[in-house]
């Protein structure tokens, strides 16, 4: 009689498992996948939104095996922590910029290069291809999903910046690049996240900052500036990383990672999409609140990229120092941008 029953319940458990399709190839367990995805983007940001939407499709197409809980504002890894906290465990997923761990990718930091980016659809193109044509060692320790990268960097500032004369020793926020490009240009810079700049600015700890100019809607930055220089010459980008602990990925069932990749091609163009729908939206927002944005003059632009231009030949001359392409890299990359 036990045996009988207890042969009974075998075929049960082997029919629910066929019936929940946790059974056969491609899935080993019926649990569901739960993972934590830290974002440093504010809850109501366009790209916290779609990372939203992301994990609800994913949802939705892996029948539900796979659960993704989303911490915006930096609330579970702070930007500069997002990357090694992915690393860690400390959460599964991360969205953050390559550019707040200065010196941690020496390689694909040359992707934030003042090059003349014109948009965020090309820039998010571009550092697609760079990254999954060189695929450095130096992201190897996760698994890379996607990347995506804002238009030109502007400068927007508490009084008028025409000219290198009005920058000298202004404190202006930069993260990675940026940075480096206000202090070439003679201002002091002040290395700082997205997450922090509204009130340095408010408070006049900083004085201007470098940055898409989406950020003055989508962080609200715009409340506490009053001009924005238009710089495309030197209009660098920022690349932001969504990147996975490469533990978790690898244990994850064939036909999940085959979702997770089909997603990744579909959401990473969305989101080079949104910086340029975002950047539209703050030059309207500006417009409004009746605040000036002025281009340079043709003489001042040449002057700052005159500038900034050793910036360059320095990241080739570092990167081929560390044994990586560096020239190869840059004259890729530079190619790329310009098409």
């Amino acid at each position: 009689m036990a045996l009988k029953n207890l042969a009974t319940l075998a075929a049960c458990a082997a029919a629910a498992m066929a019936l929940s399709g946790c059974g056969g190839s491609g899935s080993d367990s019926g649990k569901a996948i739960k993972l934590k995805y830290s974002i440093f983007f504010p809850p109501a940001h366009v790209h916290t939104k779609l990372a939203e939407e992301w994990a609800k499709e994913l949802g939705e197409r892996t029948g539900g095996r796979v659960q993704v809980t989303i911490f915006p504002g930096g609330s579970l890894t702070r930007p500069d922590k997002c990357y090694q906290g992915v690393v860690d465990g400390i959460t599964d997923i991360g969205m953050s910029g390559f550019a707040y761990t200065s010196g941690r990718f020496p390689l694909l930091e040359g992707l934030d290069l003042p090059l003349g980016y014109p948009d965020g659809a090309t820039a998010t193109r571009v550092a697609n291809e760079m990254v999954r044509k060189y695929d450095p060692a130096e992201i190897r320790n996760t698994h890379v999903l996607f990347v995506h990268a804002h238009g030109p960097g502007i400068l927007a500032s508490v009084t008028p910046i025409r000219k290198l004369e009005d920058f000298a020793g202004v404190n202006c926020r930069g993260t990675g690049f940026s940075a480096k490009i206000a202090d070439l240009l003679g201002a002091n810079s002040i290395a700082m996240p997205q997450n922090d700049t509204y009130e340095a600015l408010q408070k006049g700890v900083v004085k201007a900052t470098f940055c898409p100019i989406e950020t003055l809607k989508g962080w609200k930055q715009g409340e506490v500036v009053n001009f924005v220089t238009e710089t495309p010459a030197i209009g660098y980008t920022t690349t932001m990383f969504v990147t996975m602990n490469k533990e978790r990925w690898e244990a994850l069932p064939d036909d999940v990672k085959a979702v997770f990749d089909e997603l990744s091609e579909k959401y990473s163009r969305l989101h080079g999409e949104a910086w340029d729908e975002a950047d539209k939206a703050a030059r309207d927002m500006l417009a409004e609140m009746g605040k000036p944005m002025e281009p340079l003059s043709d003489a001042e632009t040449a002057r700052w990229r005159e500038r900034v231009r050793p910036m360059l030949d320095d990241f080739a001359a570092r990167a081929e120092a560390k044994g990586l392409p560096g020239k190869a890299f840059l004259a890729d990359l530079s190619e790329k941008v310009s098409k």
